[in-house]
C-alpha cells in the first residue's frame, strides 16, 4: 500500500501509540495554531454593570503524517476508540 496518510486531530496520544505498534513510520504530532474563544459576561445581572468576567475555550490541534502504512495500520486507525468531542480528519 505504502501511501502517505495525514491526520489532523485534537488528541494525539492514542493514535501515535496505535500506529507505532503496527510498525509504520510516523512524523509528528506537529502542533498547529491554537484557536481561542473568549466570552465576556456581566458578573451581576442588575447592579455593577462595569464588573465583568471573562471565560476562554481553547482548541489544541495536532498534525500527524504516517509513512509506509500497511493494512494493519489502517485497521488499527479504524478500530481506535476516541472520546466524544474529539474530531479526526484523515486524508490519504
Amino acid at each position: 500500500m505504502s501511501q502517505k496518510i495525514r491526520i489532523k486531530l485534537k488528541r494525539a496520544e492514542k493514535i501515535v501509540k496505535a500506529v507505532k505498534a503496527t510498525g509504520a513510520i510516523i512524523s509528528g504530532p506537529i502542533p498547529l495554531p491554537t484557536h481561542k474563544r473568549i466570552y465576556t459576561v456581566n458578573r451581576s445581572t442588575f447592579v455593577n454593570k462595569k464588573a465583568r468576567e471573562q471565560f476562554q475555550l481553547s482548541d489544541f490541534k495536532r498534525l500527524i503524517d504516517i509513512y509506509s502504512s500497511t493494512a494493519k495500520t489502517v485497521d488499527a486507525l479504524m478500530k481506535l476508540e476516541l472520546p466524544s468531542g474529539v474530531e479526526v480528519e484523515i486524508k490519504v
